[in-house]
């Protein structure tokens, strides 16, 4: 499945030769918006191959074929992470090259995963935020998501470091 939006994006399964660059784009989205991340989620955010054993990583091109944004869903029928329960998709790791910012790129992908949703007969769409991505955060409410305050609680990032993550949902 590959789409294109109005503002002349591209969004599709990154590919074999782009893991690197897909990588470096996220990593870059997070260093520019959130302090205090540590070398181990750095790596983790670079890890394309690796996201990719566990589910799907699509990346927004802009109209010179450059990656602009990518996000992180699971195969049909898989979760990513516990916040998922039956019948409902979840994605994280959605990120936009600082640069690209304020282009659409970021609701284009969260477009396309609801996209996917459908497609693939989830119910709904969840992900966690953390505490501090506010931008985000109006972001999903604008496209219609909701808070699920009952699903959130601190959860164990890396070993020992906990985040208080905000959970938010998008009924079908």
């Amino acid at each position: 499945m590959t789409s294109a939006t109005p503002s002349t994006l591209t969004i599709r399964p990154v590919e074999p030769h782009e893991h690197a660059e897909a990588g470096r784009v996220t990593v870059e989205a997070y260093r520019h918006s959130y302090d205090g991340l540590t070398a181990g989620y750095f790596a983790s955010l670079a890890d394309v191959a690796g996201r990719l054993a566990q589910g799907e990583v699509w990346v927004a091109l802009d109209a010179a074929g450059q990656i602009v944004g990518t996000v992180w869903v699971p195969r049909p029928g898989e979760r990513l992470s516990p916040l998922a329960r039956e019948g409902e998709l979840d994605f994280r790791q959605l990120a936009v090259a600082p640069a690209a910012r304020g282009r659409g790129v970021g609701e284009a992908l969260t477009r396309h995963v609801i996209d996917l949703a459908r497609a693939r007969g989830a119910r709904r769409v969840v992900m966690n935020s953390g505490p501090e991505m506010i931008g985000a955060h109006a972001l999903y409410l604008k496209l219609g998501f909701s808070r699920l305050t009952e699903r959130e609680h601190l959860v164990e990032v890396e070993p020992g470091r906990f985040l208080d993550l905000r959970a938010f949902g998008f009924d079908l």
